[in-house]
């Protein structure tokens, strides 16, 4: 039924998987300063409750919102007593996605790849125990290198098939940067090797991709047309909501995998009928630029 409602059903997948290093300004952006907090401990505990606020809310619904993202702090955290990814499932019925990576290496060859996950084998398993459906890794590519661009896609491959080989459902994020000299010419190249991947897998090994917009309107959607491939989803990736809405209206098949564009204009201080306003109205907007008319 979860994999029926990532394929089929209308909507967006919500990204609510901050971590670590960008935890801190997602609360700054919430109106939560570093005065609310004095450790990382108290600090997970802030941006917990934040996106305990944002899941509990009323706009929050399976109606637009078809799956969500979470850091791993937040699938073993609970909401109303019950796990996140439980909460979402038996609550809302959203199924969950948990970001797998453990950050960046330092750039090389143009490119940023994934460090090591010494332990994912056991994170993948541990994930299912949580009633996890899929993953998400990040890569980012900063310039036109062939040879970088090349090791970005070959590890998230790599990757790929063992999170496939736990049941469970890989999101493929290759972030393209969006000022990236010749932006154009690193998408073509990249899809290029991302194709030569797919057709290396079997037809039942489903994937879903997560890109930056691209600089040419429906680029992927020779992708889509592949059978491994469940979705394509678009990063905001340094846009704002309104041009990353109008970007992702031009690509009938992309819908929006957004973090802070979703979260953008939330304040703690919000009453909950102002907040309530606030994210039905961004919902509204992503999924009124995911669902092509």
């Amino acid at each position: 039924m979860k994999e029926e409602i990532l394929k089929n059903k209308n909507g967006f997948i919500a990204a609510l998987d901050q971590s670590g290093g960008s935890s801190a300004k997602t609360l700054e952006l919430y109106g939560v300063t570093s005065a609310y907090y004095h450790n990382e401990e108290e600090m997970f505990d802030e941006i917990h409750k934040m996106r305990s606020r944002v899941i509990m809310n009323q706009a929050f619904t399976n109606e637009k919102i078809l799956g969500v993202i979470l850091f791993k702090r937040t699938m073993e955290s609970k909401v109303e007593g019950l796990y996140t990814a439980e909460y979402l499932w038996e609550k809302k019925q959203i199924p969950s996605f948990l970001k797998i990576d453990l950050g960046l290496e330092s750039a090389s060859d143009g490119v940023q790849l994934l460090k090591e996950i010494p332990s994912l084998e056991s994170d993948l398993e541990h994930a299912k125990t949580f009633g996890i459906v899929g993953t998400k890794m990040r890569s980012v590519i900063h310039e036109y290198n062939e040879y970088g661009i090349k090791k970005v896609i070959e590890q998230q491959f790599k990757l790929a098939k063992t999170i496939i080989a736990h049941g469970l459902i890989p999101i493929i994020e290759p972030e393209v940067s969006i000022d990236a000299e010749n932006k154009g010419l690193i998408e073509s190249f990249m899809k290029k090797i991302i194709i030569n991947e797919l057709h290396k897998m079997k037809e039942t090994d489903l994937v879903i991709f997560k890109f930056t917009l691209p600089d040419k309107e429906n680029f992927y959607d020779e992708l889509a047309r592949i059978k491994n491939v469940i979705r394509i989803v678009a990063l905001s990736g340094g846009y704002t909501r309104e041009v990353a809405c109008d970007k992702l209206k031009k690509n009938k098949k992309m819908i929006a995998s957004f973090s802070r564009a979703l979260l953008e204009g939330l304040n703690i201080e919000q009453n909950e009928e102002e907040f309530t306003s606030t994210l039905a109205n961004t919902i509204d907007m992503i999924y009124d630029a995911s669902v092509k008319k």
